[in-house]
């Protein structure tokens, strides 16, 4: 296919929502699997007044290569860390309205993303498959578990900015293991009489 239908199918098949490639970037990537030996020109094809294209085919280094990141894709389990944890872990310094107006900021952006999830859910592409529509789907889910993370961080902003005001208690001194306890300092010596 030519480029502008290579870009066209990267669109439909929503490219960016299981790979970092975008379809702008697609020749670049193109010639870098080609530079590493993955996929290698096979022939050159003229349809009437259009450009030339080239057409390539994957070679047996890259048919291991897509087995093994397929399999690495499917076995690896994990969250990626994510940058706004750490800025909430050292927002203490934020006054609780200029914190409130981050989320609000970042609630209405991924209200926006689900949306736009939710109407690709509704519209199908050509040849979708089950496996399409249980990508979207993830990706869906994972939106609507953010928005309830930053609804509870909301809820959460008054407690979380009156804790980071509250004065700092000194820390108590730490003792080695095993070290024995100071003894009270001896005071001046009793005085009077007991009585019974």
């Amino acid at each position: 296919m030519y480029g502008h239908q290579l870009r066209r199918d990267a669109r439909l098949d929503r490219t960016q929502m299981w790979s970092q490639v975008r379809p702008g970037s697609l020749y670049g990537a193109l010639h870098r699997l080609a530079a590493e030996g993955l996929i290698e020109p096979l022939r050159t094809e003229q349809q009437g007044q259009l450009p030339a294209r080239t057409v390539y085919g994957i070679t047996a280094e890259g048919q291991r290569e897509l087995r093994a990141l397929r399999a690495e894709a499917l076995q690896e389990v994990g969250l990626q860390p994510d940058p706004v944890d750490l800025g909430l872990a050292m927002s203490g310094e934020l006054d609780e309205e200029t914190l409130r107006g981050y989320f609000d900021d970042r609630v209405r952006a991924l209200t926006v993303q689900a949306a736009l999830f939710e109407h690709q859910r509704e519209r199908s592409w050509p040849d979708q498959t089950i496996a399409d529509d249980l990508v979207v789907e993830h990706a869906r889910l994972r939106i609507e578990a953010e928005l309830s993370w930053h609804r509870l961080v909301l809820d959460q902003i008054g407690k979380l900015t009156a804790a980071s005001a509250a004065p700092a208690r000194p820390l108590a001194p730490v003792r080695p293991p095993g070290a024995a306890r100071p003894s009270a300092p001896a005071g001046p010596p009793a005085t009077g009489s007991a009585h019974a």
